[in-house]
C-alpha cells in the first residue's frame, strides 16, 4: 500500500521499450543539457534522481497543446546515492502521490500539473540483462496546468518529500511540444490592449 495515498485501482501491463533517464547515456545528455537552467536551491530541494517516461505509448513523446487534455507519465523505481551518502530505493507505487508536473520555469514557482487521480500500477521492463518486469506508477496530468508554451523539449517532474512541497526528487524526460493556437477572440482582445496602451502613451 502507498504511503499516505488511497488502495491502488489495479495493475495492467504496459508494453513499451523504456528510456533509462537517469541510468543511461540519453538520460546523461538531457539532464547535462538542462541543468545549467536550474537555480541553485532547486537543484539542491529537488536533485534529478527520479526515472520516468513521458507519454511511454508515442516513440516522438509529443504533447499537443490544442488536442491533449492529459499527459501520462510512467515513473519507475530507480535507486541512487542520497544527501546522506546512503543507497535510497525509490519505489514510486510505495510513496505519497505528491507530485507537480510541467515546464521546469512553472515548478521552479511553486505551480505545476497535480496527478488526475492517485495513478495505477503497471508492470513495466526493468531494462536489465533478461527484461525483467518491475511495477512503476503511470500517473495522467492534465495539460493546462503544465506551463508549456510550445517551444519547450524537456518537462521536469517533482516528487514532494511532505505537504510543505519544498524539498523532494525530480526527474526530466525528453518531449516535442506542438500547438498552442491562439484563437480569434484572443488575438482580437489582444489587439484592443496594444491600441490602448500605444493611446495612453501618445
Amino acid at each position: 500500500m502507498r504511503e499516505d495515498s488511497k488502495t491502488q485501482n489495479g495493475t495492467k501491463s504496459l508494453d513499451l521499450t523504456r528510456r533509462r533517464l537517469i541510468q543511461g547515456t540519453g538520460a546523461i545528455a538531457i539532464t547535462a543539457g538542462a541543468l545549467p537552467l536550474l537555480s541553485g536551491t532547486a537543484a539542491a530541494h529537488f536533485p534529478t534522481e527520479l526515472d520516468i517516461d513521458v507519454q511511454p505509448g508515442n516513440e516522438e513523446n509529443f504533447i499537443d497543446l490544442d488536442e491533449h487534455e492529459s499527459v501520462e507519465v510512467v515513473v519507475h523505481p530507480t535507486q541512487f546515492v542520497n544527501s546522506d551518502g546512503e543507497m535510497e530505493m525509490f519505489d514510486p507505487v510505495k510513496r505519497a502521490v505528491r507530485y507537480r508536473f510541467g515546464s521546469w520555469t512553472t515548478l521552479d514557482d511553486g505551480n505545476g500539473a497535480r496527478p488526475l487521480n492517485d495513478g495505477e500500477t503497471v508492470e513495466t521492463s526493468s531494462g536489465h540483462g533478461n527484461q525483467e518486469s518491475e511495477e512503476s506508477l503511470s500517473l495522467e496530468f492534465p495539460v493546462a496546468d503544465m506551463g508549456l508554451e510550445g517551444d519547450e523539449d524537456t518537462v521536469w517532474l517533482y516528487w514532494e518529500r511532505d505537504e510543505s512541497g519544498e524539498h523532494g526528487y525530480g526527474g526530466v524526460g525528453k518531449v516535442r511540444v506542438y500547438g498552442n493556437t491562439v484563437s480569434d477572440q484572443d488575438l482580437v482582445q489582444r489587439l484592443i490592449e496594444v491600441i490602448g496602451d500605444t493611446n495612453e502613451s501618445t
